[in-house]
């Protein structure tokens, strides 16, 4: 598919380019952009390393391993070339050779990629266990290690062999990245080759509904849904458990509470559950102005911050299995006509 420059009188096609001829490098350019932006290409995925190589024998290394929701492994390579190289072949040594990663070698990881990059290293493991909402005790990743690939474009071998490896129940995406030179600019065209977007949503349905079954059959992961109503209407239905809360706490600052209040009512998220900065702040100014936030971690969207006493607040959204205490420790200390009901949908 082209890229087009479109006026009221015509269309003109905008060619596409290389990036060796735009002198851009595959590490020092196009990588160092990515892992900052990495839902372009991995949505909701948190970049454990870098350039990470720590096996015995072998000089190889995953140019970014990442770690999903669903803890698991994510192997992530790049490449400049419009054919893919070999990069299918490199990534399954690479997730066989992380299959087996332990939760204390992904924090040690961890801590050498933030202090590689000017972070404090002891916020490692914390950033690993909100994450994936495990306050305390044992970490156990997914047996199953996703691949990602990213090119400027993939040569039939490479396709071909995905789409089998995806039959044999492997996760393997590829994403087009296709760089373009227009007025001074370089534009970046990412494109989800394999599965086509389409065939993904109905692969996501699949692996949910298996991932509850999974959970509930372990006695693990809840993904009860709520209903929430308040005096004025309902609020939301068959909300998923962040946005559950996030309603209660709309309500809640509406009816008065303060932030300060219901941070003090869930003692284990007190100092994690709000962050905030001086003025009327739109969401993108308030992340701006609390740097070292991951805003993928927070209800940062315009319409989703409070505005109170000449301060703009935004919440967390990392709840998990005690979500509803939670909620019901806000609920404690609101007056008792509070008007705010909640029901689990089964």
């Amino acid at each position: 598919m082209a890229l087009y420059e479109f006026t009221k009188d015509s269309m003109v096609e905008i060619p596409t380019t290389t990036y060796a001829s735009l002198g851009l490098k595959e590490r020092d350019d196009v990588q160092r952009v990515l892992r900052e932006h990495i839902d372009a290409i991995s949505p909701d995925t948190l970049i454990l390393a870098e350039e990470f190589g720590q096996w015995e024998d072998s000089k190889r290394r995953i140019d970014l391993l990442g770690l999903d929701r669903d803890g698991c492994l994510v192997v992530i390579e790049l490449k400049r070339t419009d054919d893919g190289g070999h990069m299918e072949l490199q990534a399954l040594r690479y997730a066989a050779m992380v299959s087996t990663m332990t939760f204390d070698q992904a924090v040690e990881a961890h801590r050498k990629y933030l202090e590689a990059r000017g972070f404090s290293p002891d916020t490692a493991e914390p950033s690993i266990r909100e994450y994936l909402d495990v306050e305390d005790g044992p970490v156990a990743f997914s047996n199953q290690v996703r691949v990602v690939l990213a090119s400027a474009d993939f040569s039939k071998e490479i396709t071909s062999a995905v789409l089998w490896l995806n039959a044999q129940g492997l996760d393997i995406m590829c994403f087009r990245m296709r760089p373009y030179a227009f007025q001074g600019h370089v534009l970046l065209d990412v494109q989800q080759v394999i599965p086509l977007p389409e065939a993904a949503a109905f692969q996501v349905a699949i692996r949910e509904k298996n991932l509850v079954k999974a959970a509930v059959d372990a006695g693990g992961r809840d993904f009860t849904r709520y209903l929430v109503q308040t005096s004025q209407g309902e609020a939301g239905s068959n909300l998923p458990k962040r946005h559950f809360i996030y309603q209660v706490v709309k309500e809640a600052i509406r009816l008065g509470l303060k932030p300060q209040a219901i941070a003090g009512a869930v003692s284990w998220r007190e100092s994690m559950m709000f962050i905030s900065a001086s003025g009327n702040l739109n969401g993108d100014q308030l992340m701006n102005a609390v740097p070292g936030k991951d805003r993928r971690r927070y209800f940062c969207k315009d319409d989703e911050v409070f505005h109170l006493d000449g301060k703009t607040y935004a919440m967390t959204n990392q709840w998990g299995l005690r979500t509803e205490e939670a909620v019901k420790n806000i609920l404690a200390v609101l007056p008792q006509d509070h008007g705010i009901t909640y029901e689990a949908m089964t």
